[in-house]
């Protein structure tokens, strides 16, 4: 925690220096003035109750959680190409914390949800706009790879209260016709824990990383999306961290086709991507895949009361190949995706967040449509290990939430996970191990947010 403290404080102290070297530079006195009167607040707030009936044994009661994220910010103007962004975020819990926050609130007799309480600086950097079609951040941000909310790789985890951030320098580029290249180095990860987090290294991850995500649109109808995730976690003490250590590589190939005798498109999507063992003390070899194939309809209807209907069907594999045994105990050689926004994948009820030794084999199949004004989508999935060739379990999620005029939403979102009996599953996810897979688990959620 205080290595942590430390580099925040780095972060800010970096800044604040590069914010007086901007107002340094050149003598417009009323451009700065300029700059940082011009510039412009946002303000977002969510209250969110959650419940979890979790059945892994031994019993642990039901979950309780009214919280609420606020998170204040400002971003100045621009001063001969430079500009400043600051975000403050408090999570706290109205009410009594029947909950495990997974920050060390003590409530270990409640079912898990990570939404500990707790003010920090969610945000802090320099941005750098004096270069043609290049945009430069320098300090504490959010990166997010891919559309919201699925961020496979790279995200801010915006489901959970507490939001993830990075200490980061980023690079992203326009110059070539039709690629998109974006670079980030980061040295620091702000994990939904919290920086008051009561657990040892559990609040942040030291990172010698490095975030590669290329885009090309020059291809009829598709996108192609290469990169790579170099990701080095051997300054970290918390056990089991520098199995994280992995590089990845792969590429996405994604698009939309019209269909003009249905007057719909045909959605389609192909990704493989390759994980190793990336930093010399990573106790684990690690080589494994990651492989997707969606396909799918959407804009199958246009009515007044029902627009934007999508039908998809998707086949996803993180491979596992078991575990092995490291000192006295076992660590998983498992596609692994630790920056992720993980809540989006492999079902809301986070069954797996970490994917388990074994891997995961996801079949699932998806309808979302809007419907007098509100969105509504139905998910289920089937999943089967990829090791051993087992049923994990079922899942089905629905969502539904309305934009109320421009600045507020409402919502309701419901996961059930129904975990297979098989012995396989008792005996390799059950109480006895890392895994808990083998439990039935429900989450509900009822949620209000406001943006501006």
């Amino acid at each position: 925690m205080i290595h942590a403290r430390r580099r925040h404080l780095a972060v800010a102290r970096l800044v604040i220096v590069m914010g007086a070297m901007l107002a340094m530079h050149g003598a417009g006195a009323d451009d700065l003035w300029r700059a940082l009167r011009d510039g412009k607040p946002d303000l977002y707030l969510r209250y969110r109750f959650e419940n979890v009936d979790d059945g892994q044994r031994p019993v642990v009661a039901d979950a309780y959680a009214n919280t609420l994220r606020s998170a204040l910010g400002y971003s100045t103007g621009l001063y001969h190409g430079l500009g400043l962004y600051a975000q403050l975020e408090d999570v706290r819990a109205l009410g009594d914390e029947d909950f495990n926050d997974g920050g060390g609130n003590g409530v270990t007799s409640r079912a898990l949800v990570v939404d500990p309480q707790g003010t920090e600086v969610q945000q802090a950097n320099l941005r750098y706009r004096g270069i043609a079609k290049t945009q430069i951040w320098l300090g504490r941000q959010e990166i997010e790879h891919r559309q919201a909310p699925l961020h496979r790789y790279v995200g801010n985890v915006s489901w959970r209260q507490n939001w993830q951030s990075f200490d980061a320098l980023r690079v992203v580029n326009d110059s070539v016709p039709a690629l998109h290249v974006d670079y980030a180095y980061v040295w620091n990860v702000n994990r939904i824990f919290g920086e008051d987090n009561k657990l040892a290294d559990r609040a942040d991850y030291a990172l010698d990383g490095h975030l590669i995500s290329l885009t090309w649109r020059g291809l009829p109808c598709s996108t192609l999306e290469p990169y790579a995730y170099l990701l080095d976690f051997g300054d970290n003490r918390l056990p089991g961290t520098r199995a994280l250590s992995t590089a990845t590589f792969g590429a996405r190939l994604q698009g939309a086709y019209d269909l003009v005798t249905w007057a719909a498109k045909l959605l389609y999507t192909a990704e493989f991507a390759h994980q190793q063992d990336h930093d010399s003390d990573n106790p684990v070899a690690i080589s494994v895949n990651y492989r997707l194939a969606e396909l799918g309809l959407s804009k199958l209807f246009d009515y007044p009361w029902l627009e934007s209907v999508t039908l998809k069907m998707s086949y996803e594999v993180l491979g596992g190949d078991g575990a092995v045994t490291v000192g006295a105990g076992k660590v998983g050689r498992a596609f692994q995706t630790p920056l992720g926004t993980n809540h989006a994948f492999q079902g809301w009820a986070d069954r797996f967040l970490t994917t388990p030794a074994d891997g995961v084999v996801d079949l699932h199949a998806m309808l979302a449509f809007k419907i007098a004004g509100a969105h509504l989508a139905f998910i289920h999935h089937d999943f089967d290990a990829d090791h051993g060739d087992y049923d994990y379990g079922t899942e089905w999620d629905v969502q539904l939430s309305r934009p109320i005029r421009e600045h507020y939403t409402v919502g309701v979102k419901v996961a059930r996970y129904e975990a297979a009996g098989n012995a396989t599953n008792l005996a390799r996810n059950g109480a006895a191990s890392a895994g808990k897979q083998a439990y039935d688990l429900t989450r509900l959620w009822l949620w209000a947010e406001m943006k501006f």
